[in-house]
């Protein structure tokens, strides 16, 4: 066992001696000695030294535990005690992050491979070594890897819920994200974020130095980390833990009650659209959050230009059109399940809240109507592309169950070209419109599905495909039995006859039902009153019948108040699990502290009191007599015999307790059995009473049934009557219903016939008389063309002519004598003089 050291000079000393012989854990425990002693209390700067050395030597012997109790000593003894010792600390953990990421990277060289074989870093080492291949598991890189995860999960741990380090968490946390997504390290992420959420959690308690989130910069610190958090689980592809990342981001904005940065909006609302269309069922939300994302950068983002405005509201409205139509329809769903969709539609709509105030009521329910309408109002529809306009337009308002894909095609294809990245917004990621053509292609189905219906009565299997040219019978098939379950198109499918069959039964069943019940109303009503006897009962039945209905709706009511405990009362049991099984851990560590540090004390005391012995008998090595032998040996002797009394003490309590606990379960054994007994037969004639009384009631009920069986049977042959008159009747008014849809029909198929025979017409009509125009067009133009050629041919002739007469005079005067003079070197005026003065100069 080393010696403790006064001094850190001594210390650190000591431990490069032993390192330098090879006894690298012999200098950790003496310097893990001088951190954790009561003597060393105030900081100084060779502590530092010997706090680096100290992590220097966990690293290379990867000892995770002393790094741990190390840097907790050192942060709470020695650096928190005072404000300009907070950078030391901060240079000891950025010192031993640098080292393990160091050793991991190096150890990854060679085995680059192998840490992606494990699938877990927290299990045990043996284990961990089982998953990787090769010959030599000893060089193998996952302890390195496994240290490092622990390197950073103890920083946090050290760092985490102080206003001194609040800078140094973050930068380790982002330093642990990143590890996580180097090495593509799905569980640990997960285990990360839920220790970051456990410490913004544990904010609240009552610590000596913990952060103030009412502050902007410790709030724009934890929210940076909360960011950085939701990009990693983003490029992980971890799409539960992204939307729990979510969650933190908006409850962290609801506990300080503070808008974040339009930049940190934008990646917030830029990762909820990811999110969100990865389930089908959440594609209203997507649309919400692209609705969002584009108000943000119009009203925010200096820089927008016009291409980005467009591709950021043609992404929205496309988002809005991907929705479903009958989203929002809730028939066919329990009262369990509408409270669960209502929850979480609440929820969702939470998350979409700018304003990240948590007592904000949702006026209006979201819904794929009101987004349209919102879009509309905002603007965005105008500052769509023109295509995505178009589309628009045909979805929503126009009706041409014939023509509808054949028109959209085209705009489909236009649009899956349009994309890219935002050059105003380079924290958005790329968007492409061609990720909502699938959508779009459902929506087209359920639109021609749905204007069919309205216009036609059967339709051909093969007509229909050709309608729908985007998918098979098959698929179109499974779209329209969804679309039939949430009642959205009436329609049924006959393989028999390879036809679709359209409906409106559900129309003529709600009114057949309603004008039969109005017509048994009627019927009671003058029954009754020609015999008054029965009026009296009547009103006797009506109160039963009203207090029936009172007790079955106190019954839901209570029923769910009670559901409603039992999840709180899960709620809070979970929560008490989680915080016993935290607050058993936590206690759990500091009784193996406080067991360590008794161990190495008691080791201390009894190594000085070793060395104080043989010190002693050093020095009277040369003097020792019999006489002083002989005490010095009964002194041994009676510590000994003190040291085993003392332990045949404690054995001898230990059986007691035993004992006494054994006669204290064998007396209680029969009283348990003898209230166990007497608490069965209480039960046993609780439920004898029981069964009687609930026979005496049955039995009542059964008695009053037969009564009222008997007192309605004399109806029935009214009723018969009365039905088969009402059958009667609805069966004429449906033949003629019928017939008049059929002349209705057949009327409107001859006036579009007239209506496409005016046209077709017009259409000739126009075509010859637009070519009648191009003809006198072009004979206009030859025309001029002839009289330009003529006038230029004229112009030529005239041109040559007079070039001809031109040069015949200059033949008549080269032919012509020259004029004699006197003088003969005096030149003559005019262009002759001039040439026979140049041509009697060249002579």
């Amino acid at each position: 066992m080393s010696t403790i050291f006064a001094k850190p000079e001594s210390a650190l000393r000591r431990a490069e001696e032993l390192i330098h012989v090879g006894q690298k854990q012999a200098a950790l425990e003496a310097l893990h000695d001088l951190i954790t002693s009561r003597r060393c209390r105030s900081w100084q700067k060779p502590l530092e030294k010997a706090m680096m050395r100290y992590v220097e030597l966990c690293v290379d012997l990867r000892k995770g535990r002393f790094a741990k109790d190390g840097l907790i000593q050192y942060s709470r003894i020695v650096c928190q005690q005072q404000l300009n010792n907070v950078s030391s600390l901060e240079e000891v953990v950025k010192h031993f992050m640098h080292l393990s990421s160091k050793k991991a990277e190096e150890a990854a060289m060679d085995h680059q491979a192998q840490a992606l074989d494990v699938h877990d870093l927290e299990a045990p080492e043996d284990l961990m070594l089982s998953y990787v291949s090769g010959k030599d598991r000893s060089e193998s890189d996952t302890p390195y890897l496994k240290f490092l995860w622990e390197t950073y999960r103890t920083v946090l741990e050290v760092l985490r819920n102080n206003s001194k380090l609040e800078a140094l968490y973050a930068m380790a946390a982002h330093k642990a994200f990143q590890f996580c997504k180097q090495y593509k390290r799905s569980a640990e992420f997960r285990r990360l974020c839920e220790m970051i959420r456990n410490h913004l959690a544990n904010l609240n308690r009552s610590y000596r130095d913990r952060p103030d989130l009412t502050a902007p910069e410790s709030c724009q610190l934890y929210l940076d980390t909360r960011v950085e958090q939701l990009k990693i689980a983003a490029e992980l592809s971890l799409s539960q833990e992204a939307f729990r990342s979510v969650e933190d981001i908006h409850g962290l904005m609801s506990m300080v009650q503070r808008t974040p940065k339009p930049s940190v909006l934008a990646v917030y609302y830029a990762k909820l659209t990811e999110i969100f269309w990865t389930s089908e069922s959440h594609y209203l939300y997507h649309a919400y959050a692209r609705l969002e994302l584009f108000n943000l950068h119009k009203c925010h983002n200096k820089n927008l230009t016009r291409k980005d405005l467009q591709l950021l509201a043609s992404s929205a409205l496309l988002a809005a059109l991907s929705v479903t139509p009958y989203y929002d329809h809730e028939s066919g769903l329990s009262h369990l399940e509408l409270e669960n969709e209502k929850g979480r539609s609440s929820r969702m709509a939470n998350l979409l809240n700018s304003s990240f105030d948590s007592k904000r009521e949702n006026r209006e329910k979201v819904s794929r109507a009101s987004l349209l309408s919102e879009l509309a109002a905002r603007g965005v529809v105008s500052c769509a592309s023109q295509e995505v306009q178009d589309l628009y337009n045909l979805m929503e308002h126009e009706f041409l169950p014939l023509d509808l894909a054949s028109k959209v095609q085209p705009l489909f294809s236009k649009i899956s070209t349009i994309g890219g990245k935002l050059s105003s917004a380079p924290s958005v990621p790329e968007i492409q419109l061609s990720q909502y053509q699938p959508a779009l292609e459902k929506l087209t189905t359920l639109r021609v599905l749905q204007q069919a219906s309205r216009v036609f009565q059967s339709m051909r299997i093969d007509t229909l495909s050709r309608m729908i040219p985007f998918f098979d019978f098959n698929v179109v098939e499974k779209i329209a039995v969804d679309a039939v379950k949430h009642n959205f198109v009436a329609m049924k499918v006959d393989h028999l006859s390879g036809a679709v069959r359209f409906s409106n039964t559900e129309i003529e069943s709600d009114v057949f039902g309603a004008s039969h019940l109005i017509g048994a109303l009627a019927d009671s009503l003058n029954k009754a009153v020609h015999k008054p006897s029965e009026v009296g009962s009547l009103a006797g039945v009506v109160e039963k019948e009203h207090q029936r209905l009172l007790a079955r709706k106190s019954i839901i009511e209570k029923r769910k108040e009670d559901y409603e405990r039992q999840i709180l009362e899960k709620e809070k049991a979970e929560e008490a699990k989680r915080l016993s099984i935290q607050k058993k851990s936590a206690d759990e560590e500091r009784e193996r502290l406080l067991k360590d540090r008794r161990l190495r004390e008691q080791q201390r005391i009894r190594q000085e009191i070793e060395d104080r012995a043989q010190r002693e008998i050093g020095k009277t090595e040369q003097k020792v007599t019999k006489q002083g032998a002989m005490e010095l040996v009964s002194h041994y002797l009676a510590y000994r015999m003190s040291r085993q009394g003392m332990e045949k003490r404690l054995e001898k309590l230990a059986k007691r307790m035993d004992h006494l606990e054994r006669a204290r379960r064998q007396e209680e054994a029969p009283l348990i059995e003898e209230a166990f007994r007497r608490r069965v037969e209480e039960e046993k004639v609780l439920h004898e009473q029981e069964q009687l009384r609930e026979n005496e009631i049955s039995e009542q009920r059964h008695a009053g049934d037969l009564l009222e069986k008997k007192r309605l049977s004399r109806f029935l042959e009214h009723k018969n009557a009365f039905q088969e008159r009402v059958v009667q009747r609805r069966e004429a008014e449906f033949l003629s219903l019928t017939k008049e849809r059929e002349e209705r029909i057949s009327q409107l198929v001859s006036s579009r016939r007239r209506e496409r025979e005016t046209a077709r017409k017009l259409t000739y009509y126009l075509k010859m008389e637009e070519q009648r125009i191009q003809r006198a067009r072009e004979e206009e133009e030859q025309r001029i063309q002839r009289a330009r050629e003529e006038e230029e041919q004229r112009i030529q002739r005239a041109r040559e002519e007079e070039e001809q007469r031109e040069e015949e005079e200059r033949e008549r005067r080269e032919e012509a004598p020259p004029a004699r003079s006197n003088q003969p070197w005096r030149r003559r005026s005019g262009p002759s003089a001039n040439s026979s003065s140049s041509g009697s100069w060249r002579h």
